[in-house]
């Protein structure tokens, strides 16, 4: 595997033996973030949080220098702090920063460019600032286009965090509906197509809908569910259920926030892994593009643009498209492109998963790994045979995976799924790391649990 060290940046060349982004210690952080910043904002590691003051491409470093694995940003697509990409946003904020609603060809092009990576007749874009406003944006559309009011989603599902999607993102309540852990059990249900299973309960859903008198305005799923454990859909799941929803007279959005621009590595968004009859009306992006700017987009078709230009009230965002976030979005396409980085996510993807199936034949505690690319789940469980989550082995798997630099996520309704995400830049090293001291900590865990 060729690796471009410089411009992937996915080793660093220094490692400083001290550096504080302020006159703060770590202790006068903590305590102004107490007092100033809401206690829900949430930490990782809450016990003994991480005060992170660089990131150079999958490494974050701490104040006092220290190197750590990042395994958990998918924010940081290309890897923090690209020069390309900073470049990119310095030139421009040099040059002009306003509103869209001046004309500026990096708005046209950029969103030209774009529409060019999606299929079927996705044409028409909408820049905004973050996932949870395409989302909010997205379900404003459906209601305009289809003048319906009901939002059918998933077990599990996260979409946001304003109110129109906290309405439908039951995240950390509902149990989720996959083939491992869900109500249909794929070992249970041999020969039988777990897409149409898992489809027909979207069909009682429209029926139940429709003894009222009421019909969908849309169907919005993650194309692979993250904040559900890393879910990973049966092959005829989303065919199957875009034809019923359209059937009944609703359309279906794919939020690819999390997954989106190239992480599964085949093909540019995840909702592509199912087919090309696999088309969705609408798909929301943000994140990965860029590279932790705020910026994101919906894309829809002309028709559905034209319904909701149709309602007469008219629609601006004083920040979404502006010139420097159009550049800094370029630059990340410009990257992902220059360093063949979904063939990277190929390449490192099927290491990790390949290896992660190792351990599982190794370690009983590992009930399921699935994944695309680099998008990967690791289900640690008590007993293979029962499924029963092993939510504390997970938390203390975490740990001593920070004991040793390395930083990665679990979450799943039982938050016992090991969660990989990190920088496409992730190396074919970085993998052999991470899977090694996974081993050394299972290991080490199993032999405390027999004596």
């Amino acid at each position: 595997m060729k690796q471009n060290s410089k411009s992937r940046m996915s080793e660093s060349s220094t490692t400083p033996t001290k550096m504080v982004d302020s006159e703060l210690n770590k202790e006068e952080t903590t305590s102004l973030r107490r007092k100033h910043i809401g206690p829900s904002c949430k930490l990782f590691y809450k016990k003994d949080p991480l005060k992170i003051v660089r990131g150079e491409g999958v490494y974050l470093y701490n104040e006092n220098g220290e190197k750590y694995l990042d395994c958990i940003n998918n924010v940081a697509h290309v890897g923090h702090c690209h020069p390309h990409v900073v470049a990119a946003g310095q030139k421009q904020m040099a040059i002009l920063n306003t509103n869209s609603r001046f004309l500026h060809d990096s708005l046209v092009l950029y969103a030209q460019r774009l529409c060019k990576t999606l299929p079927g007749k996705l044409s028409v874009a909408f820049l905004v600032n973050s996932g949870s406003e395409a989302n909010d944006l997205a379900l404003r559309m459906a209601y305009q286009h289809t003048g319906n009011r009901d939002v059918i989603t998933l077990d599990h599902a996260y979409h946001g965090h304003v109110i129109s999607l906290i309405d439908i993102s039951p995240y950390k309540f509902d149990k989720p509906g996959d083939v491992y852990r869900g109500k249909y059990w794929a070992s249970k249900h041999s020969g039988e197509d777990m897409g149409k299973l898992y489809a027909s309960e979207v069909d009682d859903i429209i029926g139940r809908m429709g003894e009222k008198g009421r019909r969908p305005a849309a169907f919005i799923a993650e194309s692979l569910q993250s904040c559900g454990g890393q879910i990973i859909f049966p092959d005829s799941y989303l065919e199957e259920v875009y034809s019923s929803v359209r059937s009944a007279g609703g359309i279906v959005i794919a939020d690819e926030v999390q997954v989106g621009f190239g992480r599964v590595g085949t093909d540019m968004w995840a909702f592509q892994t199912y087919g090309p009859s696999v088309v969705p009306d609408i798909v929301t992006m943000g994140k990965p593009m860029g590279n932790g700017h705020p910026i994101a987009a919906v894309i829809t078709t002309p028709e559905i643009a034209q319904s909701f230009g149709g309602t007469g009230i008219e629609y601006f965002n004083t920040y979404g498209g502006n010139p420097v976030s159009c550049a800094i979005g370029a630059a990340v396409l410009d990257t992902i492109e220059k360093e063949n980085l979904m063939q990277h996510a190929v390449e490192v993807g099927n290491i990790l998963l390949e290896g992660a199936r190792k351990l599982a034949a190794k370690h009983s505690v590992i009930g399921d790994v699935r994944g695309r690319g680099m998008f990967i789940g690791m289900d640690l469980v008590k007993d293979r045979e029962t499924r029963e989550p092993n939510t504390v082995l997970a938390e203390h798997v975490l740990a001593c995976l920070k004991d040793k630099r390395i930083l990665l996520q679990a979450d799943g309704p039982h938050n016992n799924v090991l969660k990989f995400k990190s920088p496409l830049v992730f190396s074919a090293d970085n993998a052999a790391t991470l899977l090694a001291a996974l081993d050394e900590v299972l290991t080490q865990a199993a032999e405390r649990q027999t004596k």
